[in-house]
């Protein structure tokens, strides 16, 4: 007999996940209007996550034909993000969830809160995400162009949980999950040229979305910063959510902050797309309201505007969920460009160019999908490629990079962040498989 209560709550929730399965096929919650069916909220979430298995050295996901798959790097540490320099080195991001500060709590004290903090835990866990952050900026340099990393060295350390970075000048902004800071850089440089300066502290603490990313304008003069929210739907109180679930606009030289655009759950990779030149960025929506509810999206970002979290979902769809509603706000809430699919956990965003890509692969961006949690049956776990014409998506998403997924259904590997290296071949950082693949045109050495 079980006499744990905490394991006979943990396997009621997983219990009552298992009845639920998908009432759309993954395609209907796709594209610049997708079928969106009532919410399904059930006593407890559905609980369904690819386990973390990792590949074997010979092992590694799938490319389309025309393409094949290299690993630029093994044996990493949990990489989030990549980041390509000017001269062709990748940095990598080596980066997991900080620590909660001493003494704090996701949520309140209550039985159901203590039942989601626990299912939060098993997640983290099953997803192979429950380890100490490596704290970390690693450098890569492949010299001789065959696709995997000769030099390997520690680039900058003793950072909090790091993620997105940008270099403006001579300066490499990065993302900690507390703060944004600088280091020096020159070109050719294996390490940064001096420890991390503080530019501007970002919203952290209990940090329910840790990770946080940061682009550069045109001219250097402003940084974007992506901050997730600290719940799913503002269940740890508002009070947690300032400067939230949002994108911020930071002045480089003075660290001067304004909220650019809010209403964002969970905003990751950032992009300037090449004709418009507008602003685009992947986010996370919402959960435990069925497994074809919410889409996450890709969505330019206008300045000033609201995307609806927590109050409504995909424009004026009101959460019921959360109180006090807020009809003034669902009224203003701008509703995204495009619909990736639910539960897909984008988090890798970049543009493709002609360098390295044919042309079916040339006008558009690249997504990485962490892959799901709250679905039945499983959605992500892979890079996708949306065309655009005119500046705008102008087809459905289209596999691109495959195999995360064992047929059992473990995960081999979980995408994150998404690069073009220099000569145009897309680059990925794997955090469960640890490494960073290198897809290129089978035809060309780069």
């Amino acid at each position: 007999m079980v006499r744990n209560p905490s394991v006979l709550l943990l396997a009621a929730v997983l219990l009552a996940g298992c009845g639920e399965t998908a009432r759309l096929p993954f395609e209907a919650g796709t594209g610049p209007k997708p079928e969106l069916p009532p919410p399904n909220k059930t006593l407890f979430p559905t609980v369904n996550i690819a386990p973390a298995m990792g590949w074997t050295d010979t092992q590694g996901p799938a490319a389309l034909p025309g393409f094949k798959v290299t690993a630029l790097a093994r044996n990493l540490d949990h990489p989030r993000w990549v980041y390509v320099l000017p001269n062709g080195d990748v940095l990598v991001a080596e980066s997991n969830k900080p620590p909660k500060p001493e003494g704090a709590r996701d949520g309140g004290g209550g039985i159901f809160d203590r039942i989601k903090g626990m299912v939060q835990g098993f997640i983290m866990k099953r997803a192979g995400a429950g380890v100490p952050s490596a704290n970390r900026i690693t450098l890569l340099r492949d010299a001789d162009g065959d696709g995997v990393a000769e030099v390997r060295t520690v680039f900058a350390q003793s950072l909090t949980s790091p993620f997105g970075m940008a270099l403006v000048g001579n300066e490499l902004f990065i993302a900690n999950a507390d703060a944004l800071v600088k280091v020096p850089y020159t070109e050719g440089q294996t390490s940064a040229g001096g420890p991390p300066v503080k530019v501007t502290d970002l919203p952290a603490g209990i940090n329910h979305h840790w990770t946080k990313n940061v682009i550069a304008n045109a001219d250097g003069s402003k940084l974007y910063v992506t901050v997730g929210s600290n719940s799913n739907i503002g269940e740890n109180g508002f009070p947690a959510e300032e400067g939230r679930a949002a994108i911020w606009e930071v002045d480089r030289a003075t660290g001067a902050k304004r909220l650019f655009a809010g209403g964002l759950r969970n905003p990751n990779g950032l992009g300037w797309e090449p004709e418009t030149k507008a602003l685009w960025t992947v986010v996370n929506e919402r959960d435990e309201i069925g497994s074809d509810l919410v889409p996450d999206y890709l969505t330019s970002v206008k300045e000033g505007a609201s995307y609806g979290w927590p109050w409504s979902y995909w424009g004026g769809n009101v959460d019921i969920r959360v109180q006090p509603q807020r009809p003034e706000l669902v009224a203003q809430a701008v509703a995204p460009d495009y619909a990736l699919g639910t539960h897909v956990a984008p988090l890798g965003l970049a543009f493709s160019d002609t360098r390295g890509m044919p042309a079916e692969f040339a006008s558009g961006v690249f997504v990485g999908e962490h892959g799901s949690w709250n679905r039945k049956p499983l959605s992500g776990y892979k890079v996708v490629f949306v065309p655009f014409i005119g500046g705008r998506p102008s087809g459905p998403p289209k596999d691109f990079l495959t195999g995360f997924l064992s047929a059992d259904e473990k995960a081999m590997g979980r995408p994150v962040g998404v690069a073009l290296d220099k000569g145009g071949a897309l680059l990925v950082a794997d955090d469960v498989g640890n490494t960073v693949w290198r897809v290129s045109r089978s035809s060309n050495k780069q």
